[in-house]
């Protein structure tokens, strides 16, 4: 087992070795140490999955937003890739270390992540998961999510509505082999939209259902969809159905769907709602896609902590679920009878709001 350097020398090596890890401490002065910065501004800590996903990207934006409005002092962090958890554990000791008073994350392993979360609320930290929940989800103070599982089951009651009249034969385009909550959740949802049923409900990819042709793993971005499409094109030209964890994913997989000259052949479902992705199903390349609200998220998490540091207060979940829902809306130019949805119009105006 590698020997983990001490903290303050592991920080620096995080970021000079260019992960993406943005670090905005203090190192001397009057805030260091004690949640407030320079200006007397409680400390807030927002560490997501990665800096350049268009996803994470607009929640920083929407976060930075609500930060100025509360007055609060934000400091933004970011791990190399989905599935980042040391540089995600690193944030949040140098957060601890900081006396931040409240951290949001995006967990990149729902599991992994949970005994640096349960130190910093031991340490008197509130601590609020974004978008996707940590497992156990009573490892935080509070979630605020999409209902990942809903998402899937709306895009995949559309696809089977739309296949009603085809044998389907789907590929499933995940996030990673590590079995993470969010990637389990939009999985299985989509699953049970169609239909199917799901194996173990902590695991992907155990389903015994003929129509699935196989599962591939994309790191949710552009590459990785597309080189993992290309793989299960190979193993079978017949696929005529997609699922996608998110839109960049989806893009890939599109771009090497039309390469394989099958792009009116095929249907691509995704997850995220983001601008582009909207574009997408403007022009057909995605059929339909389950819109989430990073901004929305964001902005309640903050607003969350900053209650919290002012009269004690927590946010209660929405009724009937572990984490407040922010909301999800299927965004598609060919509505399904009974199935509520919006158009690329009106996601247009809306995108990641």
């Amino acid at each position: 087992m590698a020997i983990r350097p001490p903290l303050r020398r592991r920080a620096l090596a995080l970021s000079s070795a260019g992960i993406g890890l943005t670090l905005l401490l203090t190192a001397c002065g009057s805030g260091a140490g004690s949640g407030r910065g320079s200006d007397g501004k409680i400390v807030v800590g927002l560490i997501t999955k990665t800096n350049d996903n268009p996803f994470y990207v607009k929640m920083r934006e929407g976060a930075e937003k609500k930060a100025k409005e509360l007055g609060v002092e934000l400091r933004t962090f970011a791990g190399s890739g989905q599935t980042d958890n040391d540089s995600q554990v690193s944030a949040i000791e140098n957060l601890v270390a900081a006396g931040a008073k409240g951290i949001l994350i995006t967990p990149s392993d729902s599991s992994a992540v949970v005994p640096a979360i349960e130190r910093a609320r031991k340490a008197g930290v509130m601590v609020i998961a974004l978008d996707s929940p940590t497992d156990p989800a009573s490892a935080v103070d509070a979630t605020f999510a999409t209902d990942n599982r809903r998402a899937g089951q709306m895009i995949g009651k559309w696809a089977k509505s739309k296949m009603a009249d085809k044998r389907a034969r789907i590929a499933l385009l995940n996030l990673s082999a590590d079995h993470v909550k969010v990637d389990i959740l939009r999985n299985q949802g989509f699953l049970e939209g169609f239909g199917i049923n799901v194996g173990d409900p902590g695991r992907i990819g155990d389903e015994h259902d003929p129509r699935i042709v196989g599962q591939e793993v994309t790191g949710a971005n552009e590459e990785g969809g597309r080189s993992a499409m290309e793989k299960l094109l190979q193993k079978d030209s017949s696929i005529n159905l997609v699922y996608t964890i998110n839109e960049p994913a989806a893009e890939g997989a599109y771009q090497a769907i039309k390469a394989a000259g099958k792009a009116r052949d095929v249907t691509i479902v995704s997850i995220d709602g983001g601008c582009s992705g909207v574009k997408d199903v403007t022009a057909g390349a995605i059929g339909a896609t389950s819109m989430q609200f990073p901004v929305k998220m964001a902005a309640e998490g903050l607003a969350a902590v900053a209650a919290h540091v002012k009269n004690g207060s927590k946010p209660s979940p929405s009724s009937g679920q572990a984490f407040t829902d922010t909301g999800v809306s299927l965004i598609t130019n060919t509505p399904v009878p009974d199935l509520p949805s919006q158009k690329s119009d009106w996601g247009m105006a809306h995108c990641w709001g």
